[in-house]
């Protein structure tokens, strides 16, 4: 075939792939319309699933299933008032895709309801009846913006008229000082935690129009990621990793260095004008019933107290809180240095001596590199099983939406539509073909001794991430290095105990230590939550992070049981997609649309 024939066959399937979606589409809106179960459900396979992020049901809601699916949208079209269903221009256009092994039609849509704007995705794929007719297998919903309370960016950007003429009075930054002083108003919103999860809410927030004060323990921004271990950075590409509104540097590597990060967050602070107090400690907060705010006490970088009443509190400091530190038989007889992974920096200074790392996870690993290519005879003592995968190629199989390009919330879109079923298919195949691209690192630690596993259900490192927050590695070259017997591999029921020089074994020998780095975890945010709120508050709210009845993650990114309590939390991507459907949220209970759960 030649390059004309190729691309007058491109172009015909493209053209068959919007009419399909487009037929489908009109089909849709006058079901819809209709509010007839029957009729919307006519338009489904029997094996169908549906995402709805706050359009239909003000809720992160997945429905499975053609009769619930069409049962559902027929119960809230009542309210919503969906309507004006169509293909956009400048978005992905329809096309044919192979998605979970089935052959369909894609298309990104939008439309609008009683409450703003949204868009979708649907896809397409034959009946099994062979009529020609295609019906979806998959649809999400997403509540992309508010009528009237549209994002201040682009052509819908402040004028600057405020200070840009305002000869003899406040230029923009004395406007920026007072605005983060907060001495005459209280903040609408209060933001624990200056990293990506708690600057990207804030940076939606602010082009909502909802006043918002982040408070960071650190004295810098970006001071989380700087004070972290010095050969630290990000495991994946840069391409899907970008903050909302500004994407980073086209010149910048594809991996990004902790510090690079850091004083990127910094910058970023400052061009979004985000109003933020650091060194300053969030000790303890109350819900005001009577008032429906929270009583905020505050520790400032001058050792003095300051009370703030948000009306909503935002707990964005991360999966994880405080360092997990295990009772270890003999532990404290050790005479040389212990250190939990996150207080160590670097293997500088250790050149020579022998060094234990407990734990076998991506930051047990990267500190044994560190310490490795320090000259440090370094061993990791394995616990639990690990799952093990390569930073790339097999890692960067969870990146193949962003990798096909187009428009970074196209490609945010598409990855946000799946339901936690589709979830855990897509992985257990990612799973199957990572063990394929690995399978000689992996028969390589098996060989040694080490314990290899793909999660509970065969679904590898991403679904241990959202259950557990940890239990893997992303390997950057410490397993071929086990595997050569340069570093060193421990079995924990080995050790019989520590003692002041290392870890004495059960066969009466001992392995030798002048440094013991405890990469051991930390408590789950619950920890946090209680001794921030007090246990109360967390009977009341129930689990934070981890995988709740519905499949979605529990209390993240949503409404939570208690009035004015958030968390956002999670890696880069994640906290942008997701900080617009929390801001989204938190705009509509400011304008009474939204009450509590």
């Amino acid at each position: 075939m030649d390059d004309f024939d190729q691309s007058l066959q491109e172009f015909q399937i493209t053209a068959q792939a919007r009419r399909s979606a487009a037929g489908w589409l009109d089909a849709f809106e006058a079901a819809l319309a209709s509010r007839d179960a029957a009729r919307i459900g006519a338009l489904f396979h029997a094996d169908s699933h549906w995402r709805d992020i706050l359009a239909f049901t003000w809720h992160l809601t997945p429905v499975a299933g053609r009769d619930s699916i069409a049962a559902r949208l027929a119960a809230e079209q009542a309210r919503t008032a969906a309507q004006g269903f169509h293909l956009p221009q400048g978005r992905k256009p329809p096309r044919q895709v192979k998605r979970l092994g089935i052959d369909s039609v894609e298309a990104i849509f939008e439309f609008t309801t009683a409450d703003g704007r949204g868009a979708g995705l649907i896809r397409l794929s034959p009946s099994p009846a062979g009529d020609g007719t295609m019906k979806a297998w998959l649809l999400s919903t997403t509540l992309e913006a508010l009528h009237g309370h549209e994002e201040r960016i682009g052509e819908n950007r402040p004028t600057g008229a405020a200070y840009s003429r305002n000869f003899g009075g406040d230029n923009w930054a004395d406007m920026r000082r007072k605005a983060a002083a907060y001495a005459d108003r209280e903040p609408a919103v209060l933001v624990i935690g200056a990293a990506q999860a708690g600057l990207s809410i804030a940076a939606r927030l602010n082009q909502l129009g909802v006043d918002t004060l982040v408070v960071e323990q650190l004295p810098r921004i970006g001071d989380s990621w700087r004070k972290r271990y010095h050969s630290l950075a990000l495991h994946n590409s840069i391409h899907l990793n970008h903050l909302p509104y500004m994407e980073f540097p086209p010149t910048w590597p594809k991996y990004i260095p902790k510090d690079m990060l850091g004083n990127w967050f910094e910058f970023y602070a400052d061009a979004m004008e985000i109003n933020c107090w650091t060194g300053t400690e969030f000790v303890a907060g109350t819900w005001d019933e009577a008032a429906k705010c929270w009583t905020a006490r505050l520790k400032c970088a001058d050792g003095s107290e300051r009370i703030v009443r948000p009306r909503h509190l935002v707990f964005a400091n991360g999966v994880s809180s405080y360092p997990m530190l295990p009772e270890l038989s003999g532990l404290g007889d050790f005479k040389g240095q212990i250190l939990h992974s996150e207080g160590f920096d670097s293997g500088a200074g250790w050149e020579g001596k022998n060094a234990l790392i407990l734990g076998t996870g991506s930051s047990a690993n990267d500190i044994a590199l560190d310490l490795h290519s320090h000259g440090v005879n370094t061993t990791l003592i394995q616990r639990g099983s690990t799952t093990v995968v390569s930073i790339d190629p097999s890692a960067r199989l969870n990146e193949a939406i962003w990798d096909e390009g187009g428009p970074l919330e196209d490609c945010d879109l598409i990855v946000s539509s799946a339901t936690p079923p589709l979830i855990i298919k897509a992985y257990k195949s990612v799973t199957k073909r990572m063990l394929e691209l690995d399978r000689e690192m992996i028969e390589g630690l098996k060989g040694i001794g080490f314990k290899h596993d793909v999660g509970e259900d065969e679904t590898g490192h991403q679904m241990k991430y959202f259950r557990r927050g940890g239990g893997y590695n992303l390997d950057a070259g410490s397993s071929e290095l086990m595997i050569k017997g340069q570093l060193g591999l421990l079995q924990y029921d080995r050790i019989e105990r520590f003692t002041a020089a290392g870890a004495l074994l059960k066969d009466g020998s001992t392995v030798p230590a002048d440094l013991i780095v405890l990469a051991t975890g930390y408590y789950p945010q619950e920890e946090l939550v209680r001794r921030a709120i007090g246990d109360a508050m967390l009977d009341r709210i129930g689990p934070v992070w981890g995988i709740g009845e519905d499949g979605e993650l529990n209390n993240m990114f949503k409404r939570t049981p208690q009035q004015g309590l958030w968390f956002i939390a999670g890696g880069l991507a994640q906290c942008r997609i997701n900080s617009k459907y929390l801001a989204l949220q938190i705009k509509a209970m400011e304008l009474g649309k939204l009450g509590p759960l």
